[in-house]
């Protein structure tokens, strides 16, 4: 069985159209925060709790909504949800990409960076536009990569990032491995003013590539390949770890 999981929220098309083309080749059940969680990162719920309903669909049991976010949906699903682990949890498709150091916020990358500290095999899966909403590329794909993953299984941690240029199938030139490139976000912000005269502000920043680089996410889907990039949630910088311990510290 697969869990399927986002962040875009239980209803969002880009996760219903995953449920759609996997169900006829696998059992898919969905696990996914009731509304919208975009960009909430690794974030998990401890002091309220979590609230899940039931969604069924003629009759039948298509998965769970919860009052929660991505990590939570994968948490709860492993440990109360179901009898079993599943083979595997996909996190998408994704409204948008989740490129570059901006994967550091998504919650659809963190669900699935959450099922790789479980121990699950796991993939996220963005489509790189806010506005597209033809998922049918990301979906063959996906059909494509994750009997490939159960097969071969993925590096203790590891999880993957793909994300799929918003192009005709007929247009996506390949798939390429990649490794996580440069980008940020400049941020900017509506400041506005309600009826009350109370000031309050609205995020309006856009993303900015400062790498360009090959081998890049980045670069490849803004080329359109399809990028697949291994990644992982241990955070230590190697080579600084070994320049601070010649440092004097003790105090």
């Amino acid at each position: 069985m697969i869990l399927l999981t986002n962040d875009d929220g239980f209803y969002a098309p880009g996760i219903q159209a995953l449920r759609t083309g996997l169900a006829p080749l696998t059992e898919v059940l969905l696990v996914a925060p009731e509304s919208e969680q975009s960009a909430v990162g690794h974030a998990i719920t401890l002091s309220n709790p979590l609230k899940v309903r039931k969604v069924e669909e003629e009759g039948q049991l298509i998965g769970y909504a919860v009052n929660g976010t991505p990590a939570d949906c994968v948490k709860i699903a492993v440990t109360e949800l179901l009898d079993t682990p599943p083979e595997m949890v996909i996190s998408g498709i994704n409204q948008g990409g989740n490129l570059g150091t901006c994967a550091i916020y998504s919650g659809t990358v963190s669900a699935a960076t959450e099922a790789a500290i479980m121990g699950l095999p796991a993939i996220a899966v963005s489509l790189n536009s806010w506005e597209s909403q033809d998922f049918s590329a990301a979906v063959e794909f996906v059909k494509v990569l994750y009997p490939m993953v159960i097969a071969k299984g993925l590096p203790q941690g590891v999880s993957l990032n793909v994300n799929v240029p918003a192009v005709p199938r007929d247009r996506i030139k390949g798939v390429v491995v990649t490794r996580q490139g440069k980008s940020r976000v400049i941020e900017t912000f509506d400041k506005r003013v309600n009826p009350r005269n109370e000031t309050y502000y609205w995020l309006a920043g856009e993303m900015k590539f400062d790498e360009v680089e090959k081998g890049t996410d980045c670069e490849m889907v803004e080329e359109g390949y399809i990028s697949v990039t291994p990644i992982h949630f241990d955070l230590t910088h190697f080579q600084a770890l070994e320049t601070l311990k010649e440092w004097n510290l003790d105090f």
